[in-house]
């Protein structure tokens, strides 16, 4: 890899993980905002963080070094996810190659990788609300992590490949947008970025009731600097997957400059999108979560049959 290559490569990582938390702060003072509230202001996450690193971390009776690991390794997950999906965000004229490769299958894999880390730490543990939580987390995961595939694999068509620079590179120019393929992908990968977010309606992360929460349970027995870095994994899982959204699924110009001006606005757009979303709708039954995206499978389907039924003009 280049020079230059490298320096993008660290600066897209580096800037994805500093701008993470203010993802989610965005989110919430949108959120405010449109409830009649003034709300947290968009630095909050930054000064949790700031607080919560300067207190001592807890360690639970019985538990182990799986326990204490969990945290790093989800953080770490989730910094390698940062520079995967750099390719996705930056423009095609700048040469650009991830050290660890750019192939949407790493990305999901690094996923689970977290997921699972988190699921063994509360397995670890034995707390009650945290293995409820860590259940219902694997029951959507299941589902969402397959939509997820789907949704990506839709993606990949146009390019007959895996690679997330390929697939932004092939989705560039207004062709794509004629298909039917590329809009069922799109619906599909917004959907499944709710459930991997936790957002509403498949969970609310601005609660703290144990005989509701999803994503929040596993966090319980942690504290100090290891919840610091559950906590920003979580706003860097909102860097990776609507940088994918970005970079895929929202249209390309020729331009690098504009390229990033556009691509900087479509980031803001789906996170005050998000917002509204949560404003909009009531959290769902946990029971009907599957349901819902199950649904979101079958347009998926649905796009794939199009694919191949319906000629692109």
């Amino acid at each position: 890899m280049s020079s230059l290559g490298l320096f993008v490569c660290a600066l897209a990582a580096v800037a994805g993980a500093v701008l993470a938390p203010a993802c989610t702060g965005l989110i919430q003072t949108t959120k405010a905002r449109l409830q009649g509230r003034r709300g947290p202001s968009v630095g909050q996450p930054y000064r949790e963080l700031r607080k919560l690193w300067g207190k001592s971390t807890v360690d639970p009776d019985g538990s182990s070094i799986i326990y204490r690991t969990a945290p790093a390794v989800v953080a770490a997950a989730l910094g390698c996810a940062l520079v995967v999906v750099g390719a996705a965000i930056v423009p095609g004229r700048v040469p650009f190659t991830s050290p660890l490769g750019t192939d949407f299958l790493l990305l999901l894999g690094l996923f689970v990788l977290a997921r699972f880390a988190l699921a063994v730490s509360a397995w670890d543990t034995g707390s009650g609300f945290g293995l409820m939580a860590v259940a219902r987390d694997l029951m959507i995961a299941i589902s969402g992590e397959a939509v997820m595939l789907l949704a990506l694999t839709l993606a990949a068509l146009p390019a007959s490949s895996t690679d997330l620079r390929v697939m932004a590179d092939a989705s560039a120019g207004a062709s794509v947008w004629t298909t039917p393929t590329h809009w069922c992908a799109l619906l599909v990968f917004a959907i499944v970025t709710i459930a991997e977010l936790g957002r509403q309606p498949i969970d609310n992360p601005d609660t703290h009731l144990e005989l509701t929460m999803i994503h929040e349970g596993p966090l319980l027995e942690y504290a100090g600097r290891d919840l610091a870095f559950l906590q920003w994994a979580a706003s860097a899982r909102h860097v990776v997957l609507i940088s994918i959204m970005v970079g895929i699924f929202l249209p390309h110009v020729d331009t690098v400059a504009v390229q990033l001006v556009v691509a900087a606005l479509g980031f803001a757009a789906v996170l005050v999108g998000l917002a509204f979303v949560e404003t909009l709708l009531a959290k769902m039954r946990l029971l009907r979560v599957p349901v819902f995206l199950g649904t979101s499978a079958l347009v998926a389907l649905i796009g794939l049959a199009t694919w191949f039924l319906v000629p692109a003009s």
